[in-house]
């Protein structure tokens, strides 16, 4: 898919595809270079030169062709705008994976406002894979319509799931993830959720869960998947607040088994 070179007068939709390609077209060409990082919260949550560069891209488009609009960046980007606007940035979404020279990392970004998430755009470099939808915009990759499983149990489907060992060792965490986990046919984890929502988007899993997501992580793919005709949701269970999407049935079933062990 070829993206103009010039992003000045370009639609919500077709500017958010021009974001997310560039910004991971330019952390890839950094990516050789990169050879230290710096930990945010743990080993497998960091930051490089090429995230910062990648952000540093986006909110500069960003300031010169939506000037009133905010900005929240996950590199710590934040702008106020005065439209009630919000472009929420994650440059490169599963840093340990770039940095250790995985396949799976994305950029991604959504555009949100007070009626919530507007529009999600997540490019996945390795499969040359440009995901967008949104509200009145039916999701697509690479042009091509995506749908998500079709509504089913989830003990017939594959869950896309993951929680960091810290909290593998809180009970409060521990046992309602592993009920929703042992309650799926099987389930995968790639270390990126933007990926993995992405994939959810277009049926590859039928439910994906994570705990304790940043807005970055989640609202790119969550307008992914309800663009997709899926369902998400949004549960606290034992003080810990769990993200759920996929196909109904699947998100239905994954809600049941999490606030099981409340």
């Amino acid at each position: 898919m070829t993206l103009p070179q010039n992003p000045d007068h370009l639609d919500d939709a077709d500017l958010a595809a021009w974001l997310v390609r560039s910004a991971a077209q330019l952390a890839a060409r950094m990516r050789s270079d990169v050879t230290t990082f710096e930990e945010k919260t743990s080993i497998s949550d960091v930051v490089t030169a090429a995230d910062m560069a990648a952000e540093k891209l986006v909110v500069d488009t960003l300031r010169r062709v939506r000037p009133q609009d905010s900005i929240f960046g996950e590199e710590g980007s934040e702008y106020a705008g005065t439209s009630g606007r919000t472009w929420v940035i994650d440059p490169v979404d599963g840093t340990y994976n770039f940095f250790t020279g995985a396949t799976y990392w994305c950029a991604a970004l959504a555009l949100k406002d007070d009626g919530g998430v507007q529009l999600g755009a997540v490019y996945h470099p390795a499969e040359d894979a440009l995901w967008l939808g949104g509200q009145d915009r039916p999701t697509t990759r690479n042009g091509v319509p995506a749908s998500v499983q079709a509504s089913t149990p989830l003990d017939q489907s594959c869950a896309a799931a993951y929680l960091h060992h810290t909290y593998l060792r809180d009970g409060n965490a521990a046992e309602p993830y592993l009920a929703a986990v042992l309650g799926a046919a099987t389930y995968r984890t790639w270390g990126s959720a933007s990926c993995e929502l992405a994939a959810t988007s277009a049926g590859i899993f039928g439910v994906w869960l994570q705990q304790g997501l940043p807005e970055w992580d989640w609202l790119p793919g969550k307008a992914l998947v309800e663009a997709a005709g899926g369902d998400t949701a949004v549960v606290q269970v034992k003080g810990y607040r769990w993200h759920v999407a996929g196909g109904q049935q699947q998100v239905a079933d994954t809600v049941r088994l999490l606030q099981s062990q409340a």
